[in-house]
């Protein structure tokens, strides 16, 4: 198999696994080897106190896009260290689009950089991710 054609197999094992970004309404746009594509509307049960998008599930949809690129290359890893700005309010109703990108690698650690947009473009949020690969196959026997 191909790192894309990889990727795309383990991106689909991990859409079926994640409960909680099932239950968010998340949705997987795409996954490339150390990246990924996610979507998902902000509905009325995800706000705060002051009416806009709850941190805690933007962090949510930011992490899990961590998740499917740490883990694209079929290698298990998992977050050591993550950490979030945001930057604008979100409101009932957007449409929030978190990039993954791969930004450098170091024996089994990776720091990957993930931007929240907006429908507009515009960056809602920026978080920034440590993995650590801890042994084993997503899928074993498949490569990577």
């Amino acid at each position: 198999m191909t790192p894309q054609q990889i990727a795309e197999t383990v991106g689909k094992l991990v859409a079926e696994r994640d409960m909680a970004g099932r239950r968010l309404g998340v949705q997987l746009v795409s996954v490339t080897p150390g990246g990924c594509v996610l979507r998902m509307t902000v509905q009325p049960d995800m706000v705060n106190s002051g009416g806009t998008c709850h941190g805690g599930v933007m962090f949510t949809l930011a992490d899990s896009a961590f998740g499917y690129a740490c883990n694209s290359f079929n290698r298990v890893a998992v977050a050591q260290q993550c950490d979030i700005t945001y930057l604008k309010p979100v409101a009932v109703g957007t449409v929030l689009t978190a990039t993954a990108e791969l930004r450098e690698t170091a024996g089994r650690s990776s720091v990957y950089d993930m931007t929240v947009r907006d429908e507009a473009g515009n960056t809602v949020a920026l978080f920034r991710g440590l993995s650590r690969e801890i042994g084993g196959e997503i899928i074993p026997g498949l490569g990577g």
